[in-house]
């Protein structure tokens, strides 16, 4: 057995960071562990109040630790995480799936002292966390967000107490929240009820005529339900007012991100979205980041905030692009076992830039653009999930060439594009032909 084992050396784990913490964090205790012979109680519990946060930051420095790792479940971690971020400790969030599919825990060993152990080996890694300035941008555009969703759900309200009325005004204009539907809506609150009058609110641009809106306007006007578009009316204006208040704390930060002068040139087509900020969005991410990233087809201004909220303009973190479109959950899986490769599908992701990328990219459907023809191109081959997916995925490569090499994007159209995909085309039949002894002899065109 021993001649048999002579070729193999044992090898061991080295200890990387022998000044390492772990951290249990919950909702009303943290659980911290360091090494055992840095302390008598290698593992103490604190509470969760402020004064006890910089407890376990004073006790911490006590026993000479410098780095330290925590899991990222919930929210938890956050207070915790700044306060040992400020008091200069590096701070490692790791992934609680991550830690548990590493092999060898015992029963017996709490979360923290597991923590601890495999960042003493050098085993975790920690997650992805911009600036704290570009922290709070993403928490404003988080809340923003969020308030936009409140606010469509009220608009579902108000037409449903409005069906219930058989007030038919979704049927004959497009939008209720629009010009003309905000002000039939408020006519019909204030007291309202002749649909002639209500009618003469018709926009210009509205397709159907004031006879068509006199139609859809002539209900029963139940009280109850009057009662009902009421209250959603005035949950509506309050988030309106919410989403106001909200865009001025957007502005005021990324006014302190600002590390580039405007743009010198106009945008390439104006933003026509109906959620935008009121004040200029695209000129204030251009002195963020450099770039104009709304000059990439599909992607808006509010697409390009979005993403830039979430992962900052510096992209130092990603050595390269394949490592930045991994962490977007964009690029093929490598699922092999044995040499064989198992799937390739990408992993779920909830990363709020990948969602919109993803609706970015299915917006490409009808763009004469070459991004539009890799979108159809990438249609014609596979299904619309996996299409959309590639498309993100090479959004997410120029977001990242742009960004770390401060180059603009310029689309050569859709026509470059089928050319350049004909010729590699035509190159590969020239070799498949070469490879079986044929030629390949193009046809005469006829005029």
């Amino acid at each position: 057995m021993a001649q048999r084992n002579r070729g193999f050396a044992r090898s061991t784990l080295e200890v990387m960071h022998p000044d390492a913490a772990g951290i249990d964090g919950g909702g009303s205790m943290h659980f911290v562990a360091v090494r055992c012979d840095v302390s008598e109680q290698p593992v103490r519990q604190f509470g969760c109040f402020t004064d006890q946060l910089h407890a376990i930051a004073d006790w911490l420095h006590e026993c000479g630790v410098t780095i330290v790792a925590m899991e990222s479940t919930g929210v938890y971690w956050i207070p915790l995480y700044e306060v040992l971020e400020r008091r200069g400790f590096e701070v490692l969030l790791v992934n609680a799936r991550h830690v548990k599919g590493v092999p060898g825990r015992k029963s017996d060993v709490l979360d923290c002292q597991w923590l601890q152990q495999l960042l003493m080996f050098g085993l975790l890694r920690g997650a992805f966390r911009p600036a704290d300035r570009v922290c709070e941008w993403r928490s404003l555009s988080r809340q923003r967000a969020r308030i936009l969703r409140d606010q469509a759900r009220y608009i579902q309200h108000m037409q449903k107490a409005m069906v219930q009325m058989n007030i038919q005004l979704g049927t004959v204009i497009s939008d209720v929240a629009g010009v003309t539907g905000l002000k039939i809506v408020r006519a019909i609150v204030a007291g309202e009820r002749d649909p002639s009058v209500l009618a003469a609110y018709r926009d210009c641009r509205i397709k159907a005529t004031e006879e068509q809106i006199a139609r859809s306007l002539q209900g029963n006007w139940r009280i109850e339900h009057l009662f009902a578009l009421k209250q959603a009316l005035n949950a509506f204006d309050f988030c309106a007012a919410q989403i106001t208040e909200c865009d001025e704390h957007i502005e005021r930060t990324m006014q302190q991100l600002h590390a580039h002068p405007g743009p010198s040139e106009p945008a390439k087509k104006p933003s026509r979205a109906k959620h935008t900020p009121k004040f200029d969005l695209r000129v204030q991410l251009f002195k963020i980041c450099g770039v104009d990233l709304t000059r990439i087809d599909g992607i808006n201004v509010t697409t390009a905030m979005t993403v830039l909220s979430e992962i900052g303009p510096d992209l130092s973190r990603f050595p390269t692009e394949k490592h930045f479109t991994s962490w977007l959950g964009l690029c093929p899986g490598t699922k092999i076992s044995g040499g064989k490769s198992l799937g390739s599908a990408t992993k779920r992701s909830v990363n709020r830039a990948t969602q919109a990328l993803k609706l970015a990219a299915a917006s490409l459907r009808a763009s004469r653009s070459s991004l539009g023809a890799y979108y159809r191109r990438m249609c014609a081959r596979m299904d619309k999930p996996k299409a959309v997916t590639a498309t993100a995925h090479k959004l997410a490569r120029y977001i990242y060439l742009m960004l770390t090499k401060g180059e603009q994007y310029v689309d050569r159209g859709q026509k470059y594009y089928e050319d350049q995909y004909r010729e590699r085309v035509v190159r590969h039949l020239h070799k498949r032909a070469a490879q079986l002894g044929m030629q390949l002899v193009p046809c005469a065109t006829t005029q």
